[in-house]
């Protein structure tokens, strides 16, 4: 990337640089933070020299009529495309196959399917607790310790 000196930036502020230089300067001024410091020394050095706004408030006023009569002109109609949406047949619409879904359900709880799969599931399950039930590990240490305990007791009752 190409930078300008501060003399260069200095002319520019003085009006002093041709038109194709100025468009130049100006682009590159969008892009390098190092020129911009250069250029804001430049106008601050030659701030004395330059016109003193009478009324700064209508000042800005006909910028900003100027910059909204710009950006009026630079934009275009846009592209208005026409699009026709096709309607979806009613059975590919959402609502249809929750209305589906709601009715099965309800056929299925009045006609007991739910019923009758709760009694299936209960039939499968009903082995297993009638099962002879195997102490757990804890309860068969506890039944160890206190028959060890009882057979401690009964050597010394023997004893005497």
């Amino acid at each position: 990337m190409k930078h300008f000196r501060y003399d260069e930036w200095l002319s520019y502020v003085r009006d002093e640089v041709s038109g194709k230089t100025r468009e130049e300067l100006e682009s590159h001024l969008y892009t390098c933070d190092q020129c911009l410091e250069h250029y804001l020394l430049a106008v601050s050095e030659h701030e004395s020299s330059l016109p003193v706004l009478s009324d700064e408030n209508s000042f800005t006023d006909l910028v900003m009529a100027e910059v909204s009569k710009q950006k009026e002109f630079n934009e275009q109609p846009p592209v208005v495309k026409q699009s026709v949406k096709k309607k979806k047949p009613f059975y590919q619409q959402a609502a249809f196959h929750y209305f589906i879904a709601a009715a099965a359900t309800l056929l299925l709880t009045f006609s007991g399917v739910f019923q009758s799969l709760a009694a299936y599931a209960g039939a499968i399950e009903a082995p297993q607790y009638s099962k002879e039930k195997k102490p757990t590990v804890t309860e068969g240490v506890i039944d160890k310790t206190f028959a060890w305990m009882d057979s401690l007791e009964k050597k010394e009752a023997n004893k005497k």
